[in-house]
């Protein structure tokens, strides 16, 4: 009777809550779901069709993914590498304050999140993909070196602790005993982020780090819907083809 009274009681709150919400931010969801307004987002909609597929547009598309794909690739590569290293901090292999230090800093990569870091790149390297590519690629340092750090925590140890017995050094141990054990799961995160920075690739052109985010950002600040529609249809388009290479991957990896 008790639990279920404290039930109820959250419940209240969490509704009062909403309500206070919709309140203060004055949010009027009858105007929203209106006729007038269900005729206006129709008449938007209607705008972006039929795409634009014409020739040059195309063309212009195809190097759009082009560079979206070579930014969340070159990208997650950096990051994979950065990753590793820091990793090694990160679990604890060299020490303490070292580990500390490396946790330290993964945490601060990861908790900006990837538009901020393309906005400030973007001010420090420029407008264009350059910019994209660091965004990404520190961002992802900091999710792959905690992932990569605890797959070494979780590594099982006989192989480099039997390696270590008949005379092997710690690089011979780590390469030879604990290394193998890792790098399935270590492609396979890596695999993973891939996918997730090339749709965040797609996105951080708005903030002018190239690719089709800028191409989108540009047509529909033009209201060019036509144009913004097919540049839809070539993100959705790269992220399924992606998706499908990388889950093949990783399955094969399995």
């Amino acid at each position: 009777m008790i639990r279920r009274l404290e039930g109820l009681l959250w419940l209240g709150l969490i509704v009062a809550a909403l309500l206070a919400s919709f309140s203060y931010l004055e949010l009027d969801l009858a105007a929203l779901f209106s006729a007038q307004s269900a005729g206006q987002m129709a008449s938007y909609a209607a705008g972006f069709f039929p795409p634009d597929t014409s020739p040059a547009w195309l063309g212009q598309l195809g190097q759009g993914a082009l560079e979206t794909l070579g930014i969340s690739a070159i990208g997650t590569l950096l990051a994979a590498f950065s990753g590793a290293m820091l990793s090694l901090l990160a679990a604890g292999r060299l020490g303490r304050i070292a580990k500390a230090s490396a946790r330290l800093l993964l945490n601060a990569l990861r908790s900006v999140p990837e538009l901020v870091w393309a906005a400030l790149m973007v001010l420090a390297a420029g407008l264009g993909p350059f910019a994209g590519t660091l965004a990404i690629a520190l961002h992802t340092t900091g999710v792959l070196g905690r992932l990569f750090a605890e797959a070494l925590e979780n590594a099982p140890q006989a192989p480099a602790s039997a390696l270590r017995e008949a005379g092997a050094g710690p690089v011979a141990c780590f390469f030879y005993g604990t290394l193998p054990n890792v790098i399935p799961q270590w492609l396979a995160y890596s695999l993973y982020r891939w996918e997730n920075n090339i749709r965040m690739a797609a996105v951080l052109g708005f903030v002018g780090a190239g690719g089709l985010g800028q191409m989108l950002y540009v047509t529909l600040s033009l209201f060019q819907q036509p144009r913004a529609m097919s540049v839809i249809l070539a993100m959705l388009l790269m992220v399924i083809v992606v998706d499908a290479a990388s889950s093949w991957l990783r399955s094969a990896l399995r």
